[in-house]
Order: structure tokens, then sequence, then C-alpha cells
């Protein structure tokens, strides 16, 4: 539990049921003495930014659902360090928010793409104490340091990638079969 940390990524155990979390991986945002704040990295959905806002012209990029947590807010993760200012810095150069001026300027101006910033819909959060009890169920798999990964591979593979690059058991983990009675 010492790697629960910002930038921490939560890999769901194979068995968890939750359909909120099957298979997914949640980006740590925030972790202290008042509770958890993440984003699931691997949810997209069938949107677009210009879906739930106006003014956004030459950028359309896609949504992601980022938990089950207030739906109707809108957060983004980002690799534009400094030139959108007022984000949270994250390990692997990956950004947690800003100021949206700064994106939707850059934006109209097409300093932006899939490749720098990911949007997001709602959020993961756990009041104080219930992630580190999640954890001791072993629900949850933390990786330290590895939001990078958001812009490395693709939603479908995230899962089972980051698994992998955690090697040993976690490897093999990952070539757990979506429903083992169909093994």
């Amino acid at each position: 539990m010492d790697d629960l940390a910002p930038g921490s990524l939560l890999i769901s155990a194979p068995m968890m049921e939750d359909p909120n979390f099957r298979r997914s991986v949640v980006l740590i945002c925030e972790h202290n003495e008042k509770g958890s704040f993440g984003l699931t990295l691997n949810r997209p959905i069938d949107a677009s930014l210009s879906d739930v806002l106006e003014g956004i012209y030459a950028f359309d990029p896609s949504l992601h659902l980022g938990g089950p947590v207030q739906r109707d807010t809108l957060h983004f993760v980002h690799r534009a360090g400094e030139r959108i200012p007022g984000g949270i810095d994250l390990p692997g150069s990956v950004t947690w928010g800003g100021t949206f001026d700064a994106v939707q300027e850059m934006a109209r101006a097409g300093d932006l793409s899939d490749d720098d910033i990911r949007f997001f819909l709602g959020y993961s959060g756990w009041s104080p104490g219930q992630l580190e009890d999640e954890l001791d169920e072993e629900a949850w798999i933390v990786a330290p340091g590895g939001a990078h990964v958001l812009f490395e591979e693709s939603p479908d593979e995230l899962w089972r990638a980051v698994l992998r690059r955690l090697g040993g058991e976690y490897a093999l983990l990952s070539t757990f079969p979506d429903d083992p009675r169909m093994n």
C-alpha cells in the first residue's frame, strides 16, 4: 500500500465482478486522509467532446467514462505540461486537470490531439479507508507511477498490457480468461 499515491494505477483483480470496475485500470489522481479520486482509463464511450460542450472547433476527441461517480462532470489528463496551467503533475510527465480556457484555446488553434489529452465523464472515488479495505481484500493490484500508459496503449488492451508490464505472477494473470467457465 506504500505505492498508493497520485500517479499509481489500480488494476482490477481478474475475479472482480463489479461491472463498474471489471477489468479496469484506474489512474489515482488524489489519495489522502479525505479519500481517493481516480479516473478509469479503459472505458471509452460512444460520445465525443462536442456532445457535451460547445465551442471546441477543430478538435473533437472521444470521451471515456472516468467512473461511476458524478457522470455529469468533465475531467481531463494531458501531456501538455505547463501549456495548460493549473494542473497537478503526476509521475510519467502526465498532468491531471488545469485551466479549461487554455484547453479550449489550444484546441481552437489546432495545438491538441488525442496523443496529448484524454477527457473523462465522471470519476472513481473512495471514502477514507475504503480503498485500503478493497486492497486488503485483494480486489486491486497497485502499479506505481504508470500514468503514461494511458497514451501508449489502446483502451481494449490496457488491462492486460499493464499486468504484463508488472511481470511475474501479474503477467500470468493477464492471460486469465474473461469467463473462466468458458475456458
